[in-house]
């Protein structure tokens, strides 16, 4: 399997010359198959990153799923802009976490995307769209097994996905509020069933590090996990490597620096996620 960012923001995208090495655009990665080219077939959420797209297929349109872990505006925004989806030859299912069984995926999203707030609806994107809701437990997806879990975020139903392609696995857990469940053993938050689950002997931990531990007391109201709270979970979890991740948008590039500095005498590697690196699992 390899892991590609395509953007590791978080809240909005971060342009200009500080925020270069890590990149700038807002939350998506891209997973794809060994003996496949290395091209994506199946997207973890679809921020601005998705523009990103075409470096891995050229003018080749997408055919895979797109996974969405929520519908904050940093997760989606990516959708209407995407031009390996936007195509006359694309073949697209997204699948969104509803908020009941009942939930119209398509009407959902049109909620963001239509008139007044914008020119065209999901209806209106080229190529063959299919929307739906994200099933509950284990599923298949593009030759992978997704799990699929509730976790605590602010501000709607929030998911994270652990996928494997038989012989590799990954946990995507982009927006956490562990903090919602009580300040746990560190204050950072508590390491709930559903989290060290979806984490459990991972090759690849993708979490939340939108806030250092000091700015957990003031800020985690919004939504957000500590960096200090993703590599315990990652300790805790017998994760392999652990990339923080939804970099804050006016975190600098040396400012990331600084904070994955802090885990050097971590037992589990750890590396600040950067737009544009692929990793081989």
């Amino acid at each position: 399997m390899r892991v590609s960012f395509c953007g590791v923001r978080g809240s909005t995208p971060a342009p200009g010359p500080e925020f270069v090495r890590y990149g700038g655009h807002t939350s998506c990665v891209a997973l794809s198959h060994d003996g496949d080219e290395h091209r994506p077939t199946l997207l973890l959420d679809g921020g601005t990153g998705l523009r990103r797209l075409p470096e891995f297929l050229g003018d080749r349109p997408f055919r895979g799923t797109m996974l969405l872990t929520h519908l904050h505006w940093d997760h989606v925004q990516g959708l209407p802009f995407f031009p390996s989806g936007d195509h006359e030859g694309s073949r697209v299912t997204l699948l969104l976490p509803g908020e009941d069984e009942h939930t119209d995926a398509e009407a959902l999203l049109a909620r963001m995307m239509s008139p007044p707030f914008f020119p065209i609806g999901p209806h209106q994107l080229r190529g063959d769209w299919r929307f739906g809701l994200v099933p509950s437990g284990t599923f298949d997806a593009e030759g992978f097994t997704v799990v699929a879990m509730d976790v605590p975020h602010k501000g709607g139903h929030t998911v994270g996905f652990r996928v494997s392609d038989g012989r590799s696995s990954v946990a995507y857990i982009p927006d956490h509020c562990p903090t919602a469940l009580g300040d746990g053993p560190q204050g950072v938050g508590v390491y709930h069933e559903a989290v060290l689950e979806l984490a459990r002997d991972v090759d690849l931990l993708i979490h939340d590090s939108h806030l250092r531990a000091e700015e957990v007391a003031e800020e985690a109201f919004f939504g957000h996990a500590a960096a200090e709270y993703a590599v315990g979970l990652a300790n805790l979890a017998g994760a392999r490597r652990v990339a923080l991740f939804h970099h804050r948008p006016e975190r600098t590039d040396t400012e990331v620096d600084r904070t994955v500095r802090r885990f050097a005498e971590s037992p589990v590697p750890v590396t600040g996620a950067a737009e544009g690196t692929t990793l081989a699992l």
